[in-house]
Order: structure tokens, then sequence, then C-alpha cells
């Protein structure tokens, strides 16, 4: 007998022996992951995105071919892989594309586990739209800005792929600090026949780039302060606890990316910077810093934008205040 306001639960006997089609599957997933009071954020947005992602999976069919198949009858070994990935993802409470190894991002593939954070990086939309409207001034930026590009924090590689096929003249580098990640990314890069393009780099943040210089970092950092951490949902604390953790504030990274930029900016270089829902701290760190905001469909405080300029305004009107 269930308790109030409780509803009982099918075995996962009792869904094999009921369910039929595709449209009974997402059905039975979704009740089930609204059932487990899974989080999401990790390529899904609700408990019914990630249905369809995972019994589409299961059935070895594209993230995109729902509606032909809806109600297409499955064989019982199909229902069964299926009714074990949903359960895994209920009882396992780790993001859905580390028990598939592989994530979406902007239409593309990537490889996926738990070396890396899952690429959702907001900055990957900011490419797609374009980054002129934020990047007008009263200099012209160089024919062939930009020449160079750092993904630095660069994990399993996403950023660094997008970029270049954002920009197929530049030449990239994809810095982290995490042996793991690298190795991830370096599948990723043979994946997308980017090996021969794409230099990666080991070290703490801008250390293993000598003095290396760029048009463009982009930095999806580790930022969320030490009281969002402690609430992470177990959904994120599957991830690298190292790729998330931004200090106190969440910006113990943000400070030495903001002074090492100095060094690694050409003049005319762009530092584009992941903060998520940071953007209060962020202010408070740096009050006297000139920046944009880049607007993505997720919000318009988010993502931030500064230029090489910027920063040295602020050391040579503030000294210490990158420290």
């Amino acid at each position: 007998m269930t308790g109030l306001g409780q509803r009982a639960i099918p075995t996962r006997e009792q869904a094999r022996a009921v369910l039929r089609t595709v449209r009974d599957l997402v059905r039975y997933a979704s009740s089930r992951f609204a059932a487990a009071e899974l989080s999401f954020g990790h390529g899904s947005a609700d408990a019914y995105d990630e249905a369809v992602y995972l019994v589409l999976w299961s059935l070895h069919l594209g993230p995109e071919r729902l509606e032909p198949f809806l109600d297409a009858r499955l064989t019982e070994a199909e229902i069964g892989a299926a009714v074990e990935l949903i359960e895994r993802r209920c009882v396992e409470r780790i993001p859905a594309s580390y028990l598939t190894g592989e994530a979406w991002l902007r239409g593309l593939r990537f490889r996926a586990d738990a070396r890396a954070l899952v690429p959702r990086s907001l900055i990957a939309e900011a490419l797609d739209e374009g980054l002129e409207p934020w990047l007008a001034s009263g200099d012209e930026l160089p024919g062939d800005w930009p020449a160079r590009v750092l993904d630095l924090c660069t994990g399993g590689g996403s950023l660094a792929i997008l970029a270049a096929l954002h920009f197929p003249d530049a030449a990239l580098v994809g810095a982290d600090l995490s042996s793991d990640a690298l190795a991830l990314a370096a599948e990723n890069l043979a994946l997308h026949g980017l090996t021969q393009r794409i230099a990666l780099a080991q070290g703490d943040l801008y250390e293993p780039l000598a003095e290396q210089r760029f048009d463009l970092i982009l930095c999806n950092p580790p930022y969320v302060n030490a009281v969002a951490m402690a609430a992470l949902p177990p959904e994120y604390r599957a991830e690298p606890p190292a790729a998330l953790a931004g200090g106190p504030d969440g910006m113990d990274l943000v400070r030495r990316i903001l002074a090492g930029a100095l060094r690694h900016l050409d003049d005319s270089g762009v530092l584009l910077l992941e903060i998520g829902h940071e953007a209060g701290h962020f202010e408070a760190a740096f009050p006297a810093l000139e920046f944009s905001y880049v607007e993505v469909s997720a919000g318009s405080h988010m993502l931030v934008l500064v230029t090489r300029a910027q920063i040295a305004a602020l050391a040579h009107r503030t000294p210490g205040a990158l420290e």
C-alpha cells in the first residue's frame, strides 16, 4: 500500500509486460524520471526530453528521429534494454551522457564520460549566434581575426572543436590541468578529424602556454560558489568536482584567469568567460572592471566579454584588483 499522496510505481518486470511501442517507453520513462525526482540540465531540459533521448539511444536511433517511430512495436529484447537503461538513470543518478558515453551540443556529437564535464557550455551558443554585436567598437579588428584561439579549461574539448569549425582559418589550443580530461579531448578531436588543427596543453591555466598570445580566449572555468556546491544534486556531484568548484564566491580561478589574460591576449584580444549564475559575485569581485554581458537563451548575465584593453585599464587604475 502506498502512503497518502503517493502513487505506485510498476516494477521493471511489470513495465516490460505492458510496454509495446516507442510511445509507451517514452511515457513510462517520463513518469519514472518524475517519480524519482531526477535533476536535469546535462543536455536535457526536463524528464520528457531525457526520456526521448535515452529511449532513442537504446534503440540505436538518432536523437531527432522520434516521430516516425512513435507507434513502432518493439521486441522484448528492445523493451528490456530500454527499461534497464531507464532504471539505471533513476538508481545511479548520474548524467544520462555518462550512461550513453555521448553528448550533443549545437548539433554535434561528443564522447562524454566522468573524466570531464558533460558538454553544455553557453559559450557554444554565443559562437553559433556570432560575437559581432559585442565586438563592435571604434577600432577595426584585423581582417584575419581571430588568427589564434585558446580554449582554456577545455575539459573534453567541445568548445575548441566548435571554435575550430566557426573559425576555419584559426590556429587553436585547448588547455586543461586534468590529464584525464585531455585524454577525452584527444578522443573528441579524433572523432571530428581535428587532431592536426587543435593542440592540447596540460598544466595550471596558462602555465603550459609559455609566451603564446591569442586573439580570442574562450573559458568555461570552475565558477560554482561554495554554498551552491554543497547544494548540488547527485547528477552534478557525479561530475569532476575540480571542474565546478570556484571557491567561496566562485571567483578563485576567475581572478587568475583575468590576471593572466594580460600576458596571453594580443592587443586586440578578447576573453569570453562563462560565469553562469555568479554575476553578483563577479561584479562584487571586479567592481571597477568595464566589460559586456553576452546574452544567450539561458539568460543575459551568464557570459562575460572583456577586452585586453579593459583588463589593462583595471590593472592600471586599481593595482592589486586582480590578485
